[in-house]
């Protein structure tokens, strides 16, 4: 067997060689060193042995429980208002020109259009858990394999910029109705009108509500679910089901 293996090495080795450097004992030698290199050690699997399809199904269950559980903080009274990271701003001018508006004796005006937006948010919010699924289940094999080895947050990142368009446009009648119930445009007419009046020079502008409430409230569940995504991939005990405990033991 050792001979055949030699006989392999020279023949190799040979091939490699110009006619003016054989050299028959020399080559012997070289084969003989050839059969003593061990060889090397193949890369470990960035997948720790899982298949693609055993992947995928764990990252879409970190999303969908991330999710769930994102969608839960959200959606108490007070999620979105409550919480300066996640609260929704007024829209437009009135973004910079909200500090003055309250100055001119306009606070109770202003309070209650930024909590009529927050709590259309916090209502909308609550009844997203079955679109976020639906949305979730359109990631495939190659967004599994693409996202698996990214950082704390891959997973998250990578589903907002792939699927936001497609959630907001799911999200978006639940926002409108939301808005109608909390009175959200009655109190923003009636802010404008007060601006307008107060302090003309502010220019009053109105503002396309729909999309700055749907566009601050799915930058919110972002927040969150990049958040609890975090949780599962650092925190063992995060990790409430066995597919998530094999995905993420790394």
């Amino acid at each position: 067997m050792r001979k055949t293996h030699i006989t392999i090495a020279l023949l190799t080795l040979t091939l490699s060689l110009p006619a003016s450097a054989f050299n028959l004992g020399d080559l012997v030698k070289q084969g003989e060193k050839l059969l003593e290199q061990k060889p090397a050690k193949s890369a470990p699997s960035q997948t720790t042995g899982l298949d693609s399809a055993t992947l995928s199904r764990g990252l879409k269950e970190a999303l969908t429980i991330g999710g769930e559980r994102a969608i839960a903080r959200l959606s108490t009274k007070g999620g979105f208002l409550n919480s300066a990271d996640v609260k929704i701003p007024l829209p437009g001018f009135l973004d910079t020109a909200g500090n003055t508006l309250r100055r001119f004796g306009l606070s109770s005006q202003v309070d209650a259009f930024e909590r009529s937006m927050n709590s259309a948010a916090e209502q909308a919010v609550g009844e997203a858990t079955p679109l976020f699924v639906d949305t979730i289940s359109n990631l495939t094999l190659e967004d599994a394999q693409a996202i698996y080895n990214g950082g704390d947050t891959a997973a998250t990142e990578f589903f907002q910029n792939k699927m936001s368009d497609r959630l907001g446009e799911k999200m978006r009648p639940l926002i409108d109705q939301a808005m109608a119930q909390t009175g959200v445009t009655r109190y923003y007419d009636a802010l404008i009108d007060k601006a307008s009046s107060t302090l003309p020079m502010l220019g009053a502008k109105k503002t396309d509500l729909g999309s700055h409430v749907t566009d601050a409230t799915l930058k919110g569940l972002f927040l969150r679910l990049a958040q609890e995504e975090k949780q599962i991939r650092q925190n063992p005990l995060a990790r409430s089901t066995d597919l998530l405990k094999s995905v993420f033991s790394r």
